[in-house]
């Protein structure tokens, strides 16, 4: 585990340091789902806030949506948080009588919405998300097959309306190996039991890249430097 631990701690430094996601005095609050990645990055960003520079802390919300019947055991994510020495808070919300609208839609703008409202609540200027290099180029392949755009996730976002930035440490971790680095954490799974859940474009999206990989085994590699040619730091 060592070695894997080494590799995924490397590549975070490494995304932080290329993309500027982290600098002096920023309050960065982590969104914990409470699957693998966003278990992963509160123990990165926890491991990193103790080094000196730069100085910078953590704190991390989950988010539950009361239509959503989502199982979250809060006592294991509360003691994973206190074990990495990162505060740990919890907010509800809630869709109320607005259901015309896509269901998933709905529940992501809902809790994005609850956190930027705690991120303005605890004075925190950035946003980190779990999402991995997987999640970028599989964005970039779902716009651009049913959107005909070239758009994906980016390391770093600054938010047009609010003092606030996205980032996205994680990024240049792979999927596999936060699959794997997980099941020898023992990280513990969370209940999901949303009754939209279903297979989905990304589900293709994702096979269609195992697909590509027998012509190009780097496939990922590529799809990913093509997404970030379009960005600066």
């Amino acid at each position: 585990m060592l070695r894997l631990q080494s590799k995924l701690t490397k590549r975070f430094h490494k995304a932080c340091a290329d993309y500027g996601l982290i600098e002096d005095g920023d309050h960065i609050l982590i969104g914990l789902s409470g699957g693998k990645d966003s278990l992963a990055l509160v123990e990165m960003l926890g491991r990193r806030q103790q080094i000196y520079v730069p100085r910078f802390r953590v704190t991390a919300i989950h988010v539950r949506v009361k239509e959503r019947p989502y199982l979250s055991d809060l006592s294991y994510l509360e003691q994973f948080c206190a074990e990495q020495q990162v505060p740990f808070v919890v907010r509800d919300t809630s869709i109320g009588e607005e259901r015309k609208k896509d269901p998933c839609f709905l529940c992501s703008w809902y809790r994005r919405k609850a956190l930027f409202d705690a991120a303005a609540e605890l004075g925190c200027n950035k946003i980190a998300f779990g999402h991995h290099k997987d999640d970028i180029v599989e964005t970039l392949l779902m716009n651009l097959i049913f959107d005909g755009s070239t758009s994906t996730i980016y390391p770093k976002l600054q938010m047009d309306k609010m003092p606030l930035q996205l980032i996205r440490p994680l990024c240049l971790i792979e999927e596999k190996d936060l699959i794997r680095y997980a099941q020898l954490r023992g990280y513990a799974q969370q209940i999901k039991n949303c009754p939209f859940e279903k297979v989905t474009s990304r589900t293709d999206i994702k096979q269609l890249v195992k697909q590509l990989e027998a012509l190009n085994p780097n496939i990922r590699e590529s799809v990913y430097h093509a997404a970030m040619r379009h960005i600066t730091n």
